[in-house]
Parts: structure tokens; sequence; C-alpha cells
């Protein structure tokens, strides 16, 4: 399964750990906050329940790359350009205040000791505990937030962050350790999203001589940040190494701060980053490291076997999960004229024979993707195919009236399935609805292949990073020739696949837009208008809709879980009718293999299998 980039990645652990929105009716302070009615745990609690809080400390978790990159270049994770070293943000970079991963949204004060909304729920204010200190040792004081905000939402950090926090008007310093946010519009998400966001310390990238590097030219300069860890020593963008920081503010005296009891058991962790996939497979099983979250069905199915399995050195076990699975699918570059046409990209669709690859290649293991949203109950499929309710006919009918060309008639109407060759259907019968539509659409098969009426032949490239993907793109364009269609395949390293993407250099590739449990303004930038034109979006697509930008807004301003839900059903329906992807396939579980010295407390409803290993597990041996 293809992965985000590091720089989404990041972001959307900073703006997604939280699991999005909030909305408090009273302006008295606690130390916990909930979207919709009160949070799980009281001030005062001891530790989440899903930790183990007598977890041994020590040893050191060895890991390899996290994704698709197989080196870096900087340390700094909030710039566009370049590629971050892996643990950076999760490890060296605090918020003022974190989620908690048994609940759909709800937050806890972490650099912050208590957080309070204004009834009108147009600010936030956040008090700074006098304890929550930078690697340096220098106190974390509300100018100190102040700046990260400020640069993050300067032209010197990556886009999307002013596209995900646009609402947010300043961000002011009430005093030495209050800090308080101030918000264009009433949207209630937004006191948890700016909860969510890195403090960093000023004083990053000063030179000896008392001047400063430029933010977005930070490179190999330790940050000087308020998370656990250390850089201890890294190798030419291959190795790095982090250490426990001894004097970490929220672990200090032999006290821990109640939202971090069973976090971060390790003294080191070490990432190796390896050339592909199949080199790091191989040194797993020699023992060259601690854990490996598996994507690809084929190496889960016939890969994790040999000597070390049989005996119980490593174990291999898929852990259930309870997160919305989102969408993951080939998405069409809409800024290309060859895919603005609806016809053409329904068609495209016919094209992909899930059934045969589940079956051939991926040893019955996933389910078809049946919404933007699966596996949520914000899927307007949750509850079977069935059509729009009141609430959503309420969003969905006066957008139609105004905008008719953006909204489908399908969205009226149960959402349609994906294509499927399942008897009584057939590849023959789709390919055939494949071409009816492409006819429809100025598209008719001569001369040897599919051309419009200037003759211009169909053909278009498809990019992927690595080769990895290849068994199943030369099935899909295979049965894409059938119909005439010419497709170029090019794969490339990780680096050069990511600027193709923030430059949206590309006709057709593989995206997959993990969901929220509590979705909000992190749909800015994927599927915003605005988004589409800033370089280095989620929007890949280049989705310019005003019909999906209101219904985004419909889904920021939700003040009930009820409002969310008939909102994001209908985006959904709108997004799902306008055949924006080619859907792909999901699996409920993370499919982990580790050694059998790691241990761990039993899995949350909702979590990164990758952030799970690393924050919460520890080593049966640790001293």
């Amino acid at each position: 399964m293809p992965s985000p980039s590091p720089i989404r990645q990041i972001a959307r652990f900073c703006l997604l750990a939280l699991f999005m929105g909030m909305g408090v009716h009273t302006a008295q302070a606690s130390q916990g906050i909930a979207q919709y009615g009160k949070p799980k745990y009281a001030d005062g609690f001891s530790h989440f329940e899903y930790v183990n809080p007598n977890a041994p400390r020590g040893g050191t978790l060895v890991l390899p790359n996290p994704d698709r990159r197989t080196s870096f270049d900087k340390f700094n994770p909030f710039t566009l350009r370049g590629v971050n070293a892996p643990g950076v943000a999760q490890l060296m970079f605090e918020s003022l205040a974190v989620g908690s991963a048994d609940e759909v949204s709800s937050a806890y004060g972490l650099i912050a000791e208590d957080i309070s909304v204004a009834p009108d729920k147009m600010s936030v204010t956040f008090r700074i505990r006098p304890e929550a200190t930078f690697s340096d040792g220098s106190p974390i004081l509300a100018s100190d937030v102040k700046y990260s905000f400020d640069t993050l939402m300067s032209t010197l950090a990556n886009p999307q962050y002013r596209t995900v926090y646009a609402d947010v008007k300043q961000a002011v310093v009430v005093s030495e350790r209050v800090i308080r946010y101030d918000f264009k519009n009433r949207n209630p998400e937004l006191p948890v999203m700016v909860g969510t966001l890195p403090v960093f310390s000023r004083n990053w990238g000063k030179k000896t001589d008392g001047s400063f590097t430029s933010f977005d030219k930070l490179s190999f300069e330790h940050p000087i940040a308020s998370g656990p860890y250390l850089i201890e020593s890294y190798k030419a963008g291959k190795t790095i190494i982090f250490k426990r920081n001894p004097n970490y503010w929220a672990d200090r005296g032999g006290k821990t701060l109640n939202v971090r009891v069973g976090f971060f058991n390790f003294d080191r962790i070490l990432y190796k980053l390896y050339s592909d996939d199949t080199v790091r497979l191989e040194a797993f099983k020699a023992g060259e490291f601690d854990a490996l979250v598996e994507y690809r069905a084929k190496n889960w199915a016939k890969s994790y076997v040999g000597p070390r399995f049989n005996d119980g050195t490593l174990i291999k076990k898929a852990f259930l999960n309870h997160n919305g699975a989102g969408m993951q699918g080939f998405a069409m570059n809409l800024r290309r004229p060859l895919f603005q046409d609806p016809r053409v990209r329904q068609a495209l669709g016919y094209a992909l024979d899930f059934e045969w690859l589940n079956r051939q290649l991926f040893f019955d293991q996933y389910s078809r993707i049946n919404s933007f949203f699966t596996n949520s109950d914000l899927s307007a499929n949750f509850d079977g195919p069935r059509k729009p309710t009141d609430a959503e006919l309420k969003l969905l009918r006066p957008l139609k009236e105004k905008y008719p060309q953006w909204v489908p008639d399908a969205v009226f109407g149960p959402m349609p399935p994906a294509p499927s060759t399942a008897p009584p259907s057939s590849l023959r019968q789709n390919l055939r609805k494949a071409r009816e539509l492409l006819m429809h659409a100025g598209w008719q098969y001569r001369d040897g292949a599919l051309r419009n009426e200037k003759g211009e032949p169909f053909r278009f490239e498809m990019v992927e990073d690595g080769p990895f993907f290849l068994r199943v793109l030369s099935a899909y364009v295979r049965n894409l020739e059938k119909l005439g269609i010419q497709v170029d395949i090019r794969t490339s390293d990780f680096a050069l696949h990511q600027k193709r993407m923030d430059e949206y250099d590309f006709d057709m590739t593989t995206i997959r837009f993990p969901d929220s449990q509590s979705p909000g303004n992190e749909l800015w930038d994927r599927f915003g208008s605005q988004a589409a034109k800033e370089k280095g979006s989620d929007n890949v697509i280049g989705i310019q809709s005003p019909v999906v930008d209101a219904l985004v807004e419909a889904i920021t301003k939700a003040e009930t879980r009820e409002q969310l839900r008939a909102a994001t059903r209908a985006l959904d329906r709108v997004l799902w009718n306008s055949y924006l992807v080619i859907p792909q396939w999901y699996n409920p579980t993370h499919r982990i293999a580790y050694r059998k010295e790691m241990q761990y407390p039993a899995p949350p409803l909702y979590y990164s299998a990758e952030l799970w290993i690393l924050m919460n597990w520890w080593k049966g041996d640790a001293k």
C-alpha cells in the first residue's frame, strides 16, 4: 500500500492525533475537553486505559523505514522541500494538547495544564505548565507558542498549514504562560486543531555569532524542541539514533505526566533505512530490527516464514483496528484535459478487476473500498446502500439548485457499488460498459487505438514510487489496452516521486487518504478549491468544486455528531458519484511482525501501527 509523503504524515500526526474536533459550552478551564458531551477521562485521571502504566523502561528499539522514504536530507519536518528524517516529528515535538486513542474526539492538556474555550467559541485559551521546557532547558512560554504558529503560517513552512488553519485569526500572548487563539469563524473544531500544533523554540537555527538560519533553510540543525527524545547521531541519510532526554519535562523526578504514562518506553530508538522492501524484509528475518508493519498481502502470506518464525524468535500477528479506512485508489489529475469528463473517469473504473486481483495477488485478504470514508459511520454506505436521509437532502437539494452541474443526479439515490466481476458480472461486460461511456464522451476505437474526433490517441502516464505496485498496474493496464487506451508506467524513487506529487506533475497515480474518526479542517487541504492551486497540498486530484467547498464548510461547522454525519455522508455521495478516484481495497487490521522480546498492551480503538509501536510498546527484557 502506498504511503503518504513524510510532510503529509507529519501534518496528519499533528493535526489528526487528537481525532479532530471539539465544542465546549463553557469557559471553565479543565485538562480535558470533548467535541460532543464530556471527555472520557475526568481531571486528575492517572493514565489512559489503553496503555500499560507499569511498562518497563529501557533498551533500544530498532525500526526500519516507516514509509517509502529510503533516505533523508533534513531534520525540519515542517517545510516543503526535501525529505525529513523518520521519527523527528513524533519524538521531538510536543503540542499544547494531545488526544486519546480510545475516543473519537477529545483533547487533554500536555504542554498546557488547562484549556478553556470562550462561550461563543470564537477563541480558546491555554495555560502553559510552569515545568514545561525545551530540550535546551529554556522554559516554554506563550511567546514560543505564538512564534511556532506564526512560523508555520508563514511562507517559510509547508503551505498546507495555511490552508488547514486559514480560519485562525491570530495567536495572542495574554501573559508569560497564557496563549489565546482567536478565530475568524465559529468553527467547533478549531480549538483542538490549534492545540495540536507542534511547539518549537525560536532559537532553533541560531548560530554561534547570534545570527539565524532561515526556517525554510534548516536542514541538519538539531531541533530545539519540546519532546522526549534528542538526536544522538545520524549517518549519511541512512540511519538516525534518538536518545531519551534525561531532562524531559513531562517525565522528571520520578513523576510522569498522566498523558505520558505508558508512553515512550525505550531509552534509544534507531531507524535504519533500507533501499527497498525486499532488502528490508530480509534484514528483519536476519534480526536487524525489532518490528515491521507489512502492507503487501503477498509478502504477508508468503514471505513471513522460515526457521525464526518456526522457533518463535519472530512473530507475525494481525491486530484489529476500528480506524476509518478512508480512500485508496488510482487518482486522476483533473488538471489534465483528458480526465475532465466524468464519463471518461467512470469508464476507467470498469477496467479494474478487483476480484481477480484479490484472488490472484492478494490471497483474498482485502475488501473493496465503497466510500471515501470506508469502515466508518460517516460513510454513506455504512448501513448499506440507501437513499440520502432528510438531513443529507437538506444540504444537497439547495446545492443542486444553485450548482446543478456540480451535483450528479446519482447522489439522490443509493450509493452505486464499485464495478465488480463477480458472477453474473464479468470483465467483458464491464469493458463493454466502459466502451459505451467513452463513445458518448467522444472516444472511439479506430486505427489500432482509442481516438477522439481530432484523431488523437487516448494515452496517459501512470507514475508510482517504486516497483512494488507493478503487478497491479500491469493487470490494470492490460485491461485498458483492450479498450485501445495506451498507458506508460513510470516508477521512481520516493524523493523524485514526491517532488512530482508536490508539483502535480502526473496523469494518474495511487493515492491514499487516511480517514479520521471526526474529520474537519484537514478536508480543506484534501478537497478544497484553494488547496488545488497550492503546490504541495493534499488535493493532488485537483478538485475545484463550489459544492465540495460548501459541504466541507458544513462539516467544519457541525455542532453535533449527527450534523457531522449528515454533512460527511453528503460529501461522500458527491465525491463518489463524480468518479474522481478508481477505488481499490482495504484491510481492517494492522499486520505486524516483531521479535519475541517485544511486548504491547491491548490495542486502542483508533491507532496507527507505527505510532503504536513507537509510543506504547516495550521490551520484555528491558532493565
